[in-house]
């Protein structure tokens, strides 16, 4: 049965407080949603807030969607994972990313040269250390002798990677436990990303791997307003090289040929499209429109849970 979760932060701004966050997360948990995702884009830090809101929930699964690597080293967001999922009690998953290029080398001034090689590297270190293991390993970018995290009582931490293209989508069926996109219209998904990681998860002897697909999403009947809205607030996400690739894969112009909006109806079905497909989480990230559309919106897509 395909998940349905919230995303925050990818289309509502990197405004929010920490108490708006676990305002947000107990009221979703309160509607009966499987998951909580969290973009960490500008404003707070993901996997920080989440381990707040998971001491301060219960049975709502929480991730991050996603955490840029670059900035950080793998055993510091090992640690920082691990953390969380002990507040958490055993319900954070950990989805990582490149971020792009725009963001690590003209805004934080690192190198994004070898993006492939770095996330391989990257995840020989992490993943071993997410299963308690003593991690030596000698590559290009990362040097690691003989670190292990002691954490008693260690909480699973499943592994996503923000993947869209071929070689990245391989590394996360080989590497991890499955992936996170955005911007990713049901065709795309259909025939490239889901039978790509798969593939490479069944090739590496593991099981299908976690699809988590992001998505706008807003309830309404004036289709051509939304998407007019969504185009304008959004547009940032239709330049970016890697989202922009996955927009013409799909035929789409922009975020608003991709988002879901619509009535009831329309909704439901592209929902029941993604359940068809092989999708495993639904991540819905509500447009803010006005007040009464988004607690609409809300509704629906928790009374979509149990569908």
């Amino acid at each position: 049965m395909m998940r349905i979760g919230l995303m925050l932060g990818a289309t509502d701004g990197p405004d929010g407080t920490v108490d708006k966050m676990v305002k947000s997360a107990q009221e979703a948990e309160a509607l009966g949603f499987d998951n909580l995702w969290m973009a960490n884009i500008f404003g707070l830090d993901a996997i920080s807030t989440l381990g707040i809101i998971g001491y301060a929930t219960k049975k709502i699964g929480l991730g991050t969607a996603v955490t840029p690597t670059y900035p950080r080293h793998p055993t510091a967001i090992a640690q920082q994972a691990l953390t969380t999922g002990a507040a958490a009690g055993g319900r954070f998953s950990l989805g990582i990313g490149l971020s792009h290029q725009v963001v690590i080398e003209d805004m934080m001034g690192l190198s994004y040269a070898h993006p492939a090689r770095h996330m391989r590297e990257y995840l020989s270190v992490l993943g071993p250390l997410l299963q308690g293991e003593m991690v030596s390993f000698s590559g290009e970018q990362y040097q690691v002798n003989n670190f292990q995290i002691g954490l008693p009582g260690r909480q699973a931490v499943p592994l996503l990677v923000a993947a869209l293209g071929p070689v990245m989508l391989k590394l996360a069926g080989e590497m991890a436990d499955g992936t996170i996109t955005w911007m990713t219209g049901p065709n795309t998904l259909e025939s490239h990303i889901i039978p790509t990681i798969n593939g490479a998860a069944h090739a590496a002897g593991k099981p299908d791997a976690v699809v988590a697909a992001g998505f706008p999403v807003v309830l309404t009947n004036d289709v051509d307003a939304a998407k007019e809205m969504i185009a304008k607030s959004l547009q940032v996400y239709g330049v970016l090289p890697s989202y922009r690739a996955m927009l013409d894969k799909e035929g789409a112009a922009g975020p608003a040929d991709i988002a879901f909006a619509g009535n009831e109806a329309e909704l439901r079905a592209r929902i029941q499209r993604l359940r068809d497909i092989g999708v495993t989480d639904f991540c819905a990230s509500i447009v803010e429109t006005d007040a009464a559309t988004t607690q609409r919106t809300r509704e629906f897509l928790a009374a979509e849970v149990s569908a």
